[in-house]
């Protein structure tokens, strides 16, 4: 049986897409014990900051810079950087769609934004602009509230990086999250909605769209079906320890209809149940909004993001699509 506003994807899967996966990337599935909640920073070991990595090398057509979007006061060198990614050659002003990346890793430092590496060069050789943030993560530096704090602040500078590349158009950008990333996405997607007093309140940049990759959108459920040790350590405890942490960056507690948000998952996905896409798109839709949810067969929860996948390429034509087309299109879909 199809769901309403959900399309499943019934795929000739390949060997080596089912076994190329990045093991980092996914939110573990370990529920682990209950802790006490933590008032601070989520996470078990010190950090010294150390230097970044370097910038990849451009290739045929697309271009790469190093962006810093904290104010060296504030940040890790190490962790608080971005790649932006760029179509070579002259553009006119406001001509290249920018989109944002934020990867996954279950917020912790076991995966870094170099492995989205790939879908930033091709999307950007596509003609778009990729923002490929690095933010903390629990085991450098980040936890609650940092991690949420950087991931903000890498969105918020968009206007400031705009300004010294004028052929960015960024009017309607695009946002991509996976697997955790996914959930800081749609979460950046709707900050505009908090209270003054949230983390990640009064935002200078808000984008018009998001595409969510494997993401764990209903954290409350997620906690209690596979995700319970990652999400406590971020949150620093579970929904009753401390409700308010939840209600602040949970994606299904912060809808908003004005927000087209895009959804694939594998139904492989034993990392991320593919439930919370399921009832994200369904809270979605009970609130009069748009969200489109693709689910694959076969897929598990990081092939999605790999050239191997059968999917990947229907996926870029969808991400390029929604990057580029009209906000009223999108909506109405």
């Amino acid at each position: 049986m199809i769901e309403f506003g959900v399309r499943v994807h019934h795929l000739i899967a390949t060997a080596s897409a089912a076994l190329f996966v990045i093991g980092a990337a996914g939110c573990s599935t370990d529920s682990g014990e209950t802790r006490q909640p933590s008032s601070t920073v989520a996470t078990a070991s010190t950090h010294a900051p150390t230097a970044a990595p370097p910038v990849p090398q451009g290739s045929d057509g697309v271009d790469i810079e190093r962006i810093e979007y904290l104010d060296p006061a504030d940040a890790d060198p190490a962790e608080n950087w971005a790649n932006l990614y760029l179509p070579a050659g002259d553009h006119e002003d406001g001509s290249v769609p920018l989109v944002t990346i934020v990867h996954g890793g279950g917020w912790e430092s076991r995966a870094g934004a170099e492995q989205f590496d790939e879908m930033a060069r091709e999307l950007a050789s596509r003609g778009l602009a990729v923002y490929n943030i690095e933010y903390r993560r629990v085991g450098t530096g980040g936890g609650w509230p940092t991690t949420f704090h950087d991931v903000a602040r890498a969105l918020d500078y968009v206007p400031t990086m705009a300004e010294s590349h004028p052929q960015l158009s960024i009017d309607d950008e695009l946002v991509i999250g996976h697997s955790a990333g996914a959930q800081l996405a749609v979460w950046g997607g709707t900050r505009h909605r908090l209270e003054d007093d949230e983390v990640g309140s009064r935002p200078a940049f808000v984008p018009s769209r998001v595409v969510s990759i494997s993401g764990p959108l209903d954290m409350r459920y997620a906690v209690n079906h596979g995700n319970g040790r990652v999400i406590k350590q971020i949150l620093g405890g579970t929904p009753e320890q401390v409700p308010d942490r939840y209600e602040s960056v949970d994606p299904i507690q912060n809808l908003d209809p004005q927000l087209p948000v895009i959804l694939f998952h594998g139904l492989a996905d034993d990392d991320v149940n593919p439930d919370n896409s399921r009832r994200y798109t369904a809270a979605v839709h009970a609130a009069g909004g748009t969200a489109d949810l693709h689910l694959f067969d076969g897929e598990t929860h990081t092939s999605l993001v790999h050239r191997q996948s059968p999917a990947y390429q229907q996926i870029m034509d969808r991400l390029t699509d929604v990057a580029t087309k009209e906000l009223d299109k999108l909506r109405n879909e």
